[in-house]
């Protein structure tokens, strides 16, 4: 009895270690609902997801973050219109977990007409640095600016873009270099985004990158450099994460953080 006992808690515990450490579980539902009837496009509100693997999701996917809802939708890998469920982005299969595209949309419906639907289009990729996205460069198999001008023309068929929900910056701050110069290059990026949107007001929420990294002064002086170019920019917002926490890696936001993230950027965009 007392070997069996031994057994369970073991096994619970390397359960829960790697329900923190594993963004995907095998078990959670698969299967994609196609969108048969596509609502007007007067009604439909686009967003962009785009940055780095804070954006693109690390985090644990819990049953709760697989609960459809028929004013919340997004495309698969085909680019089928498909009613939203964790996680939204599809681009590393082997890596990909909880966004925030589900509590974004969820705190936003609350608070918008009810005849308006969301559509949240993921562009976000893993590991990619800003200049990267400035020179459309092919980063683990796609060409980011390319397939975020794909996706913004992709919305304009459904609906109106409405925002752009970025977060990046983490692989910034490996040089001195490349963090001096991110306010500058983050505007070219900006302007660039919105002309490809055909609307140089486009509202542009950006994340702060978290305060757990081991190298803290290096990601302080990016998030530095961040509010430095939104001072510049009156259709961009901040949304802080200094007391958001890592899944265990002090790279990427846990699951909990994820959520309240999604909350936050919907916030700011409805200020």
């Amino acid at each position: 009895m007392k070997y069996l006992v031994i057994s369970f808690i073991f096994l619970l515990v390397t359960h829960n270690l790697n329900a923190q450490h594993k963004p995907w579980d095998k078990n959670f539902p698969k299967e994609e609902l196609k969108i048969i009837k596509i609502p007007n496009k007067e009604n439909v509100w686009v967003f962009i997801m785009a940055g780095q693997s804070n954006m693109a999701g690390r985090a644990f996917v819990a049953p709760q973050d697989t609960i459809t809802n028929k004013r919340i939708l997004t495309i698969n890998k085909t680019n089928d219109l498909i009613y939203a469920k964790e996680p939204f982005h599809f681009y590393e299969s082997k890596m990909k977990g909880l966004d925030l595209g589900m509590s974004f949309s969820k705190t936003l419906l609350a608070k918008i007409p009810d005849s308006v639907s969301i559509l949240i289009l993921p562009t976000a990729v893993g590991g990619s640095s800003i200049e990267q996205w400035l020179e459309n460069k092919n980063h683990r198999s796609v060409s980011l600016f390319e397939n975020f001008e794909k996706k913004v023309t992709l919305g304009k068929t459904y609906g109106t873009i409405k925002g752009i929900l970025w977060h990046q910056g983490e692989s910034n701050t490996a040089k001195q270099t490349t963090i001096d110069n991110y306010d500058k290059n983050l505007g070219l990026l900006l302007t660039r985004f919105r002309t490809v949107a055909n609307n140089d007001r486009l509202p542009v929420i950006i994340g702060e990158i978290g305060s757990y990294s081991k190298n803290k002064e290096n990601w302080k002086q990016l998030n530095s450099k961040i509010w430095a170019y939104v001072k510049t920019d009156v259709f961009t917002k901040v949304v802080a994460t200094q007391d958001l926490t890592h899944k265990g890696d002090q790279l990427h936001f846990n699951a909990k953080s994820i959520r309240i993230l999604g909350k936050r950027y919907a916030e700011k965009f409805l200020e």
